[in-house]
């Protein structure tokens, strides 16, 4: 007969019961209140849903899900947080293509690794932006903006509070063979206060931040980003219809956790955020921003920002921006 070391056989029971207590953890998920980290400010396009599925999703689980609003520093504060969080399916991220496909483009350093550092949960939706301009501003169409731009080189200024904000207007001006100034900050409903009071001359805003502004009659809508017009807003064309062929940008939400969430608790949050994506109260809100439901499976979402990151890197260095 032959008998292993105490230590051994003590490491092999511990290992049986990681892989036993994993389902159960799974079945019993989620048994506490859930964080939802969101990398920008409150009234934000990702706060706003956010605060969408925070409330479905703790409807359906029957536990409180808060939204935690940490913007700043092109979403670095954020992704950072919920990348040094435990790992069990308590702190999540809500975010977009900012902080997990163009940012490794936009900066020689992250403080964080947007593949190694999560665990995908879903892709969620995607949607465009609205090119906006004050209601007496000069500028009636995307043509008479850029035939200014083209008059005074440098003197049309634009602003910015997201990574897709900010490279759709650099996007525009590489396209269109103008030169104009950004002026960024650290969310697009900050850039959208300053643009209405008349700090600088036009944004791109997210649909959902910028849609009550125009239809509240604060701001006018010259373009659509993407390559359709919006549902919401039929009389507003493309920037492709408008002039600058070829133009189409876009955005999404996507949901993650730390890296090492054990996979049952991945399959089971991608479940809870089906049945949340599911329910009315998100699918009017994505109707009314011209959104699109794109919920996927975990793997699905590897393979997308896999493919998002290769695309905004092309896009960037198409726009002419350098790293910082």
């Amino acid at each position: 007969m032959s008998f292993r070391p105490i230590h051994t056989l003590l490491a092999l029971t511990a290992a049986a019961t990681t892989l036993l207590a994993q389902p159960a953890a799974a079945q019993d998920f989620p048994s506490k209140p859930i964080t939802l980290v969101v990398p920008f400010g409150p009234g934000s396009g990702t706060d706003q849903m956010a605060r969408l599925y925070a409330k479905a999703l703790g409807d359906e689980a029957k536990v409180s899900v808060v939204v935690d609003n940490k913007g700043g520093a092109s979403g670095f504060i954020a992704a950072q947080h919920v990348a040094k969080a435990a790992p069990d399916g308590y702190t999540l991220m809500m975010t977009t293509n900012t902080t997990h496909a163009a940012n490794e483009h936009l900066f020689k350093k992250l403080p964080y690794d947007p593949v190694k550092d999560f665990a995908p949960i879903g892709l969620l939706s995607t949607g465009q932006m609205l090119l906006l301009v004050r209601p007496d501003s000069p500028y009636k169409s995307l043509a008479d903006l850029l035939a200014a731009a083209k008059k005074a080189p440098g003197k049309i200024d634009f602003g910015s509070g997201s990574s897709s904000s900010q490279v759709a207007g650099y996007l525009l001006q590489q396209m269109a063979h103008v030169d104009m100034l950004n002026v960024p900050y650290r969310s697009n409903p900050q850039a959208i206060t300053d643009l209405i009071g008349g700090r600088f001359a036009f944004m791109f805003a997210d649909a959902p931040t910028a849609l009550p502004q125009v239809q509240g009659g604060k701001l006018r809508a010259l373009a659509a980003s993407s390559g359709k017009r919006l549902a919401s807003l039929p009389d507003v064309p493309t920037v492709a219809e408008a002039g600058v062929k070829g133009y189409d940008m876009s955005y999404w939400f996507a949901a993650y956790a730390p890296a090492g969430t054990p996979p049952a608790v991945i399959a089971k949050l991608n479940q809870m955020f089906a049945k949340a994506s599911a329910t009315e109260e998100v699918k009017a809100s994505l109707a009314r921003t011209s959104g699109v439901l794109a919920l996927g499976t975990p793997e699905g979402l590897a393979q997308f920002q896999a493919a998002e990151s290769k695309k905004w890197g092309e896009v960037i260095r198409a726009a002419g921006i350098e790293a910082q």
